[in-house]
């Protein structure tokens, strides 16, 4: 069983990482306090309540953005460093920039004032995006938050999940996010019963692990051994991932990504970031 190398991971985050990115590390790793992460996480914050300032590596506008609001709840949810002042200014934000049926956009139009990587274009008519939409639901569902722009958001979801037929990877990615935490289970297990199985048919996955190029792993789509959609996966299958991934480490310590790296400042930015990712699923699995 491959195992990664926890010092050199240590080292790497401490020369090369956000401070953001450290902070969680102390956070989940070293048992660092919960309200330094909360406090850096609140440095991306802008006066309107969203996130931005590159909080998301690829997004370089300061300007709030539902991918970097996302990120931060995430953030939050995952080091247990939840702040629920923060989080309703986010909620309120997002609610008075929604799409008409609800949800987030995939991207704000102030993007194109900023360096951003080239796949962030603001969409015409301004849909909700099934990304952005289901990843942000998904965090407040997991924690109980209540909010009118969570009300809609669900509705807005459930009405894209009954038309979803040929879905892309990081549509998957918002579409699990929230079937993983919305209440209604019931409905949630039905749906996924139609939904998950495009994981296959749309070509989403790679199931060998040395695949080349932009490929998305099963652990990107069932991280944890509860995954939702874990049991889509034989277990030989997951375990090889598991390996590529401890083994994917590279000499410098850290993890890098395999997307294009349009910009220094935001390679480094995710490799830091991702890091700390990959250190949280390996021990989640069990390698150590």
């Amino acid at each position: 069983m491959t195992v990664p190398d926890f010092e050199a991971a240590a080292t790497f985050i401490a020369e090369n990482a956000r401070v953001l990115d450290q902070r969680r590390y102390e956070r989940l790793f070293q048992g660092g306090d919960a309200e330094p992460v909360r406090d850096a996480v609140a440095a991306y914050r802008n006066s309107d309540g969203g996130f931005g300032h590159a909080l998301e590596p690829d997004l370089r506008d300061p300007a709030s953005q539902p991918a970097a609001t996302a990120m931060a709840l995430r953030m939050m949810d995952e080091t247990g460093s939840w702040d629920d002042d923060l989080v309703k200014g986010a909620c309120d934000w997002l609610e008075s920039t929604a799409p008409g049926e609800g949800g987030a956009a995939m991207v704000n139009p102030s993007v194109t004032a900023w360096p951003h990587a080239p796949w962030w274009v603001p969409e015409d008519k301004y849909p909700a995006s099934l990304i952005q939409t289901g990843m942000i639901a998904g965090t407040l569902h997991a924690r109980g938050v209540r909010h009118p722009w969570l009300d809609r958001a669900t509705q807005a979801m459930w009405a894209r999940l009954d038309e979803v037929t040929t879905p892309g990877a990081y549509d998957m990615f918002g579409i699990l996010g929230f079937l993983q935490h919305v209440p209604d289970r019931d409905r949630a297990r039905k749906v996924f019963e139609r939904v998950g199985p495009l994981i296959f048919s749309q070509d989403l996955v790679a199931l060998d692990p040395e695949t080349p190029g932009e490929v998305h792993s099963p652990l990107e789509f069932a991280p944890a051994p509860d995954s939702i959609a874990r049991a889509l996966f034989d277990k030989p299958v997951i375990e090889a991932h598991l390996d590529h991934l401890a083994g994917a480490q590279r000499d410098d310590g850290g993890w890098t990504f395999n997307w294009l790296a349009w910009s220094p400042a935001a390679e480094r930015d995710w490799r830091g970031f991702l890091t700390v990712d990959a250190l949280r699923t390996l021990r989640v699995n069990g390698r150590w």
